[in-house]
Order: C-alpha cells, then sequence, then structure tokens
C-alpha cells in the first residue's frame, strides 16, 4: 500500500515542497510513496516547483482507508479529511504538537526550526540519502519562504545552515534575488477574489474551545491591497459566520517593513486587544514586528483565550 505524503489544507510552499521532498526520501528507503495536497497551490509555490521542474502533486483531501504521513502540521483543523480512518505512519513537523492522535507507534520528528524543509535536510542527512538538486531547491525555497529569508523570528541558526547547504547542491548562486522573485510572486493579488485571498495561507485553531481562523498574506508593499481592504473585510465576516468561528484575523504582513497590519473580526476584541496590547480602532490595527503566524499570532491569542 502506498504511503500518501501530505502537508495541511491550504497549502503554502513549505506544505507542498515537504510533501514531496518526505515522498522522495521515503522512495530512496524502499517505500512507495506519494506526495499529494489538500489544494490547489498559491503562485509563490507555482513559481517555486516551475524553477526546479518538479510536477505538482495530486490533490487528496480524504484520508479514509490510506496509509499517511503528515507533514508540516500535526492539527486534526488542518489535516485531511476522516483522519480517523486512515494509518498514520509518521509526522514530520516544526511547529507545536497539536491534537492528532494514533493507535500505533508512529515516527514523530519535530524540531523547533523556522521550516519542515530544514527538518527534512537533517533527515536526510541521518539516514545518508543524497539529496537531488531540485529537491533541494525545493527544500531551500520553502525555508526562504517560511522564515521570509530570515527576517522572521522563527529562523534559527539551523535554517541559515540549511539554506547555505541545499543552495550549493541546487545551484542557486544568488539567495537574495531568488528570494525576490518568490516574494514578488507571493504579492500577486491583482484579479484574485477576496476570499481566495484570505484562505491563501490560512489555518484554523481551537482557543479554549473557541474555533480562531488566522490567515496571512505577506507583501512586499501594503499598497498592492489598499483598493480591496474593504472587500477583504467583508470576506473575513463571511469566513467568520460561515464557519461558525468566534475570530477571524488576516494578517497583512509588510516584508520590508517588518510587521503587520491585522484585521479583526471577532464576538470579542477584547481578547484580541489584549493579547496584542494594541487598541482596535476600526477594521485593521498595525502590530510592529509581527511577521510569524506560529510564533507571534498565536501563542500570545491563545494565552489570551485561555484566560478568557
Amino acid at each position: 500500500m502506498s504511503l500518501y505524503v501530505v502537508g495541511h489544507k491550504n497549502p503554502d510552499t513549505d506544505s507542498v515542497t515537504a510533501a514531496i521532498a518526505y515522498a522522495e526520501l521515503q522512495k530512496a528507503l524502499g517505500e512507495d510513496a506519494v506526495a499529494v495536497m489538500q489544494g490547489e497551490m498559491n503562485p509563490e509555490t507555482k513559481v517555486v516547483l516551475d524553477k526546479f521542474g518538479v510536477a505538482a502533486p495530486e490533490i487528496m483531501t480524504d484520508a479514509a482507508g490510506k496509509t499517511i504521513a503528515l507533514v508540516d502540521h500535526s492539527d486534526l483543523a488542518q489535516a485531511p479529511d476522516n483522519l480517523d480512518q486512515a494509518e498514520i505512519k509518521a509526522i514530520i513537523d516544526h511547529h507545536k504538537i497539536g491534537d492528532v492522535t494514533t493507535s500505533n507507534p508512529i515516527f514523530f520528528c519535530a524540531m523547533p526550526v523556522g521550516c519542515t524543509g530544514t527538518v527534512l535536510k537533517f533527515l536526510y542527512d541521518v539516514n545518508k540519502v543524497e539529496i537531488p538538486a531540485n529537491i533541494a531547491g525545493l527544500m531551500l525555497s520553502a525555508i526562504i519562504s517560511d522564515t521570509v529569508l530570515f527576517k522572521s523570528p522563527t529562523t534559527t541558526d539551523d535554517d541559515k545552515k540549511a539554506c547555505e547547504a541545499l543552495a550549493k547542491i541546487a545551484g542557486v548562486d544568488d539567495m537574495q534575488a531568488w528570494a525576490m522573485e518568490m516574494f514578488k510572486a507571493k504579492s500577486a493579488v491583482e484579479g484574485v477574489p477576496a476570499k481566495d485571498l484570505v484562505f491563501r495561507d490560512y489555518k484554523d485553531f481551537d482557543m479554549n474551545g473557541r474555533k480562531v481562523g488566522i490567515g496571512q498574506l505577506e507583501l512586499v508593499d501594503l499598497s498592492l491591497v489598499e483598493n480591496i481592504r474593504d472587500d477583504l473585510y467583508k470576506a473575513l465576516q463571511e469566513v467568520k459566520e460561515e464557519g461558525g468561528r468566534h475570530t477571524v484575523l488576516l494578517l497583512l504582513t509588510d516584508i520590508m517593513k517588518e510587521g503587520s497590519d491585522v484585521m479583526v473580526v471577532s464576538d470579542d476584541p477584547a481578547i484580541v486587544e489584549k493579547a496584542y496590547n494594541v487598541k482596535i480602532d476600526g477594521p485593521a490595527v498595525w502590530v510592529d514586528g509581527m511577521m510569524s503566524r506560529k510564533k507571534q499570532a498565536v501563542p500570545p491569542l491563545q494565552d489570551a483565550f485561555n484566560a478568557a
């Protein structure tokens, strides 16, 4: 039976490339592994796969009856449907441990680094498997994306070292130039429906029994969304109501200024104000230095909900 390697819902570059890289590692170790994803790729991920000549994984949203390896997540809300009817064999991640449980022991590797690509570099090295140039390019790009070329507070020395090694294998001589090419693709918003932008990089969380959604748009300049802010806010309101959510946030992250305009729709905005020590007066509030959902948006909000 094939091992299906899958990242989280609303896949980003790390989620897609991690599925491909882990599937390739398992193939090298003699296992029949297939990389899949739970939705369409975003513009940045398309640019990355095109550059390194790698085909997009097929879409798979139902895990029933399958053997599964999860990458870049361990939360049920982000996992494929019917995961309880699947056999989970492995979890490879760099986030907090989520609520996925298993009935048998599995291979579990989670490291406090900026990207699943860095964890995979470690696993390739430990298993003494040579990384193909195109796979190295995918892993490099994922680390660049997740760490915003080392600007994110999630960045570690391991991420930087992994990038240096992977760039050599992939033949990427100018990491800065490649990063800017990726970021321009990531910033592409023109002509995209507002709700699609909300869901481009979006995750739901359980915060003390309340369903909380957090999306993020990383942009080279906030002026790119100036004319669609009203549409984005209306889309947030729809997402909140349709999904029975208590709170929905959209981080409009300015990569160059290193901070985020946080759009907020909530049953209790005071919880968000307490979490980020801000006063919400309008649809959005600027939070200086906020670059990472994982490290800067989720933990203080989780604490605020736990205390509410």
